[in-house]
């Protein structure tokens, strides 16, 4: 196996909560590796990842952008990802291709909730990562109180391996604890503070309790050599036992190179992550001489055409070359190395590189490009389902082609949104993962494709519940036109269920055969989509305790039309419950505006969490339905002179 090259690629992302200081990070990361001659600035609007006129507008991070740099001899690939809940998936789409990550704090505000979202989704991903306090030039920046809420809120083990030298205006440095060390970006060449003594040996115990061999070696010679450090940083954030800890300021410029060390030094090669499995078991190599596979994890129609941004787990791609794609064949034209907005041609892909290729008409997000030769099915990204949705339509009745066009094109782009059609009003829904969410996609439709859209008041998206459920329900479905007609019946009980669906048999003597058990099944999981109330169904179990066949009319068709109209009947006969979705609220306010806040927030049905003292401000964490959020940010600024933030994840459904 080849694996020189590949030990040498580094794919990670950047994650943090918004405003945390990603995009300026990556601004830093590709002057420092000699990328861009010019350092961009978000607050400018100069930004090489943040290139869409929407996120230099906002001045957010918006859509994940990948961009390509080399340091210390080794290609690194990297995708700037969103901080906003409402761009949530776009994180998640990322994460599915990334070998290791970066996670970004705020050197004052420490963990925030987003943080916590992005760092969980790393987790359930299996993502490596190290984590950089940012912003320690601040006013109130504090290296140990963002460590500490690491520790709180992470439920990871921090490992700091870096001392800052001076305080907000007087940060100039880093001391590195594993070299011992002082790294400084100005004129200054301080000591090696007492401290850092102290400190090295803090790191010490700790690596030694989380790593064998650096046991072993502590307790022979009561120290650990840098080599066995760094050996031992690396295991650890390869297997999650800890987290190593960096700190700087990216917007002033001090610690990008010790970053970019640490991240050649502790997050995994493609060779040093699991082989990708498809989801019949087969596994690939990152091995250029295996059978190619990749994934598409992020589709953008543009001017000049159609990019498909794919990670490639294995094998090698030459422009020209044929794939297949969902069973289909379809050619490659040209193979790009991304640089954001801007793009590289070049002859070939392999195992371990992220690319973006021209000419594929039909693969969407989450589809496996393989060898036509060599099929091979990898698991997609799991979307989030819309939890807010407007009604869109064009002032102009002749725009309506144009609009379904451009709806066509964003959810290509987007798999969180979904395009529907209202039964009962005829209009076009659109939904998505929040109100701003929504708001950039009908705008962007309006820049790409020139329509004139016009926007309903959001609405949010309920489900129901069964509050109590019936048993022995019985239901029959008969029906008798002429020649063979059709038979089922079934008695079902139904009962409340946490969450999800849950369908159980408890057939016995074979009154209902297997295939017309699993034809019931079928027809309650369709009866699921509206319930007694008009939404969708959750949080139900069903058990199908009885029933009986015809010898002639009886068929699956049959009894999945039973199960469908049998579940619909028993659910109003019981009691339904209206859910509403429901975020976790942090508001960061001056003391002076906190009574306001608390007023305006109980208003909203919101309930408090607690609050807490940051700085010279007041964190205040509430319990809030979605409906209730609409037009937030303008209350919120209005009632604090513009003082006010807040930030909200969506944390699930209660009962409205």
């Amino acid at each position: 196996m080849r694996t020189t090259t590949l030990n040498a690629v580094r794919n990670i992302g950047i994650l943090a909560h918004v405003d945390a200081g990603k995009t300026t990070l990556t601004e830093r990361v590709l002057f420092a590796t000699g990328t861009t001659y010019k350092r961009g600035e978000v607050h400018d609007g100069t930004t090489v990842t943040d290139f869409d006129p929407q996120e230099r507008d906002r001045g957010i991070t918006i859509f994940a952008a990948a961009v390509s740099c080399t340091w210390d001899g080794h290609r690194i690939n990297l995708i700037d990802t969103p901080g906003h809940v409402d761009f949530a998936d776009e994180v998640e789409r990322s994460l599915r291709v990334l070998d290791g990550a970066v996670a970004v704090f705020d050197g004052v505000a420490g963990v925030e909730p987003q943080s916590e979202s992005v760092w969980r989704q790393a987790d359930r991903h299996g993502v490596p990562r190290i984590a950089f306090v940012n912003k320690l030039d601040r006013a109130g920046a504090d290296l140990d109180a963002a460590v500490e809420s690491i520790r709180t809120r992470l439920h990871t083990v921090p490992l700091v391996v870096q001392l800052p030298i001076g305080t907000e205006d007087g940060f100039v440095g880093v001391v590195d604890l594993v070299g011992m060390r002082v790294l400084t970006w100005d004129d200054s060449e301080p000591e090696l503070p007492p401290e850092a003594t102290r400190r090295r040996r803090i790191l010490e115990e700790a690596v030694a309790e989380l790593n064998s061999e650096a046991l072993e070696e502590f307790i022979e010679n009561g120290t650990l050599s840098a080599e066995t450090l760094t050996a031992a940083l690396r295991e650890i954030t390869s297997n999650g036992a800890g987290t190593v800890v960096l700190c700087g300021s990216a917007y002033r410029n001090i610690g990008i190179e010790p970053l970019l060390d640490a991240v050649v030094a502790y997050l995994p090669s493609p060779v040093d992550v699991p082989p990708v499995r498809g989801v019949d078991g087969e596994e690939r190599h990152p091995d250029p001489d295996e059978p190619f596979a990749a994934l598409v994890f992020k589709v953008n129609a543009t001017a000049t055409g159609r990019l498909t941004y794919v990670r490639v787990y294995s094998g090698t791609l030459h422009k020209g070359e044929t794939v297949s794609v969902a069973g289909r064949t379809e050619r490659v034209g040209r193979i790009l190395r991304v640089q954001a907005d801007r793009h590289t041609p070049v002859d070939t892909a392999q195992a371990g590189d992220i690319v973006a290729l021209v000419g594929l008409k039909t693969a969407r997000t989450g589809a496996t490009l393989c060898a036509p030769t060599a099929p091979l099915l990898l698991e997609p990204p799991v979307s989030a389902d819309p939890v807010v949705s407007v009604a869109v339509e064009p002032k102009a009745s002749a725009d309506n082609g144009r609009l379904a066009q451009a709806l066509a094109h964003l959810t290509d782009e987007d798999p969180s949104l979904q395009v529907s059609t209202d039964p009962e009003t005829g209009q076009t829904v659109l939904a998505g993962q929040g109100e701003l969410h929504l708001e950039v996609a009908v705008q962007k439709a309006r820049q790409n494709h020139r329509v004139d859209i016009t926007m309903g008041r959001p609405r949010v998206a309920y489900r129901e519940t069964v509050a109590s459920g019936v048993t022995g329900f019985v239901y029959r479905h008969v029906k008798q036109d002429g020649g063979q007609g059709q038979f089922a019946h079934v008695v079902i009980d139904t009962e409340p269920l946490e969450t999800g669906f849950e369908f159980r048999s408890a057939i016995t003597g074979g009154r209902v055969p297997q295939e017309f058990v699993r034809a019931v099944e079928q027809g309650c999981r369709d009866a699921l989509a509206e319930g007694p109330l008009g939404h969708p169904v959750t949080g139900v179990r069903v058990t199908l305790t009885d029933g009986s066949t015809h010898v002639k009319d009886s068929s699956e068709m049959a009894f999945r039309t039973a199960g469908r109209m049998g579940l619909r009947e028993a659910l109003k006969a019981g009691a339904m419950t209206l859910l509403e979705p429901v975020a976790e609220v942090t508001v960061t306010v001056p003391e002076d505006y906190v009574g306001g806040v608390l007023g305006d927030l109980a208003a909203r049905r919101g309930r408090i969490l607690g609050s807490e003292v940051r700085a010279s401000a007041t964190v205040i964490t509430a319990s809030v339905p979605v409906a209730e959020m609409f037009g937030y940010v303008t209350r919120l600024r209005s009632r604090t002179q513009g003082r006010g933030t807040f930030t909200s994840r969506l944390t699930g459904y209660a009962p409205a």
